[in-house]
């Protein structure tokens, strides 16, 4: 049941097990071009977020979903049911954050946490940069819940970053469009005013932060906030630019992960 509610997907020959997380208004298809460079080496598992890509859409609950908490228990339920220990959990985006918050719950699950372009926080405050300020996050919500279609078609070239590689802006841009309208402001929602920042110290998996050197939703220095508050992390900064490194930049991502696992 819980394997059929995320479209849960295994493949690979290795014994130990990496999964991947798929971002906001994405799928699991955004990880094809890293996930089959571990199939040799590893157990992969790929999987959808309740509301996204083929999940199970009469699953989602927006009681249960209105914390990043929800979808952190699906990921130890899916853990539990393929039998995972000491796995490596790989998310992107705000599934980075959705990781950090499983490997909490369930510490026997994964032992590796690789976290690609994660943001605690996307608001400024503080003595804290997140790179928006709340009436920019406000307006940006607004946008998505007023038009669905015009907020994908606007933002996803300037997420993906890479102007000069306009696919990659339209494959993300098909991405969002492809996502159920209500879930995804849910979904947005949660995402852009969620603050994980204390329970960054709290991680206990040995962590890989892998930020990429321009990035308009989580800059450098976000993932450099990271690094401090996690105690056994490493960062890298990426030669890449754009929020999805791992389609603009796959090879690059795969070395990252290898060298580190």
């Amino acid at each position: 049941m819980v394997l059929q509610r995320n479209n849960v997907n295994v493949f690979g020959n290795g014994v130990r097990t990496m999964m991947f997380a798929h971002g906001f208004g994405c799928d699991q298809h955004m990880w094809d071009p890293v996930a089959r460079n571990f199939a040799d080496d590893f157990r992969v598992v790929l999987f959808d977020q309740v509301g996204s890509g083929r999940s199970d859409l009469t699953s989602y609950d927006s009681a249960k979903y209105s914390t990043l908490d929800g979808y952190a228990d699906d990921i130890v339920e899916i853990g539990e049911a393929l039998g995972l220990t000491d796995a490596v959990f790989v998310g992107h985006s705000v599934s980075a954050m959705i990781g950090a918050l499983a490997t909490r719950k369930a510490p026997g699950l994964f032992s590796d946490l690789v976290m690609v372009g994660p943001s605690p926080r996307y608001i400024d405050d503080e003595g804290y940069v997140g790179g928006f300020s709340r009436a920019q996050i406000d307006e940006l919500l607004d946008f998505l819940a007023d038009n669905h279609l015009g907020w994908s078609a606007a933002m996803a070239p300037a997420i993906m970053g890479n102007a000069d590689r306009p696919e990659l802006g339209e494959a993300l841009t098909n991405s969002f469009c492809n996502t159920d309208p209500d879930i995804a402001r849910e979904f947005a929602r949660v995402t852009f005013l969620s603050d994980n920042r204390a329970d960054l110290p709290g991680i206990t998996a040995r962590t890989l932060i892998l930020q990429c050197r321009e990035d308009i939703i989580a800059p450098p220095c976000v993932g450099e906030y990271v690094h401090a508050q996690v105690p056994n992390s490493r960062f890298v900064l990426l030669d890449a630019t754009g929020h999805c490194p791992n389609l603009s930049a796959p090879d690059e991502v795969t070395a990252a992960i290898r060298a580190f696992v």
